[in-house]
């Protein structure tokens, strides 16, 4: 006769899925380990409450896709098991995952580059996980697991690795680890592989500065209140380059003024509107505000495109440069061929995703640059939109906040913060 807790474990066996009775028999050996999969009824919350079953089993969901589109049409809430990690493999938990006009572009279909759409989670359909930044906490190791340990932080080395989803099983090898996240916080560690490394890279690389004539060379940029202008503002201030910086005008004179003041707190040597460069007299501003061309603008950052882009190349010294890594306006580059002919002028575009992936290094050693300005009180966090990713949380409402992330003026950048736990 079977004892009770024989007759106990059997049945709770065989209400689990195929999947975790198969974990099952591996504790015995007589079964291979088993890989991720989809939950099923019988192992969601009791009365709202997640947990790691005996088997090893974490509880997470994600927000996939399986086709192209507006996310609100789109994006799923897909529920799924993790199971124990093994050999280098590493389980992540959440902390923070920004929304990026990028990750939008790519649900829609419109961005060059695409995570591959598979069935690694257990969808009906393949799908990919949307978001490409984020900061994840180091939950449990493979065995084989050299360089990570429980509490450490990471990031994603590369994009389309999905970081919309409260857990992750990846590769150690798909991980930047921070070496030291004291004094740093989630949202700095989450959101600094994008915009910053962008103007980092975008004000190193294509411009030969004079460090002989600190205070005395300029950039110029559009989009100066994005992620991207803010990052460069401050490392403008901290490389002795002087910033002249565009941004639309706001509903009132008032609340176009507090923004200008709030970019001058960062370190902007100058704020104009997009009103004010597109005027007659804007040539004369940027005359006086150079000292009578004495300092001369050596590179434009461009993010806006159409009669924006033209204008800020009008005011670039000879022999300088133009990055664009942007175009919100969605209208093309027109460049007067005076300014190819006679100004030998430079005409750059910048892809961080693809500059990163080609310079894993690179990017690793530009990250720590930023955290340790970060860390100092130097650089500071980005205005967010916090939206808080509770485990009851609806895939519908969470769509909605990534739908929202194009849309108008907005008080901050929208980020996902998991609050969550692993019981």
């Amino acid at each position: 006769m079977l004892s009770r807790s024989a007759i106990r474990a059997a049945t709770q066996s065989s209400r689990l899925p195929g999947t975790a009775r198969t974990a099952s028999l591996a504790a015995t050996g007589k079964a291979p380990a088993p890989a991720p999969c989809t939950s099923s009824s019988s192992t969601l919350p009791i009365q709202g409450r997640r947990y790691i079953s005996m088997y090893g089993y974490t509880q997470a969901k994600a927000l996939v896709y399986s086709k192209y589109g507006e996310p609100k049409d789109v994006l799923s809430l897909h529920k799924h098991s993790i199971s124990a990690p093994h050999g280098t493999q590493v389980n992540l938990r959440l902390l923070t995952a920004p929304m990026n006009p990028a990750d939008v572009n790519q649900i829609q279909g419109v961005y060059p580059s695409k995570p591959p759409f598979d069935t690694s989670l257990g969808t009906a359909e393949p799908a990919a996980v949307g978001g490409n930044e984020g900061a994840f906490e180091v939950i449990s190791t493979g065995a084989g697991v050299k360089n990570l340990s429980k509490g450490d932080w990471v990031i994603m080395k590369r994009t389309g690795q999905g970081t919309w989803r409260t857990h992750a099983q990846l590769d150690e090898s798909q991980l930047i680890r921070i070496e030291n996240k004291d004094g740093l916080t989630p949202l700095q560690v989450g959101t600094v592989s994008v915009n910053p490394v962008t103007a980092y890279r975008m004000i190193r690389d294509y411009c030969e500065w004079d460090w002989m004539r600190a205070g005395e060379e300029w950039v110029i940029q559009n989009g100066a209140n994005s992620g991207v202008g803010r990052a460069a503002i401050q490392l403008c201030r901290e490389w002795g380059i002087k910033s002249l910086n565009v941004v639309r005008g706001r509903k009132t004179p008032e609340e176009t003024e507090a923004l200008k003041q709030e970019l001058k707190d960062l370190g902007a040597t100058v704020v104009v509107t997009e009103e004010e460069m597109l005027t007659g007299g804007f040539r004369d501003m940027v005359h006086e505000f150079t000292r009578q061309g004495r300092e001369p603008i050596r590179l434009a950052l461009n993010c806006v495109g159409g009669k924006n882009a033209t204008a800020l190349a009008k005011t670039l010294a000879p022999d300088s440069h133009m990055v664009t890594y942007g175009a919100m306006s969605r209208q093309p580059v027109a460049l007067p061929s005076g300014l190819l002919i006679f100004k030998n002028l430079t005409f750059d575009g910048f892809w961080v995703s693809k500059w990163g992936d080609k310079n894993p290094a690179l990017k690793e050693n530009t990250i720590k640059d930023v955290l340790q300005l970060t860390r100092s009180g130097r650089f500071k966090d980005i205005p967010v939109d916090n939206v808080e990713w509770k485990w009851d949380a609806e895939g519908a409402q969470l769509a909605e906040s990534v739908q929202g992330t194009l849309g108008g003026y907005r008080s901050g950048k929208g980020v996902f913060t998991f609050t969550g736990g692993d019981e």
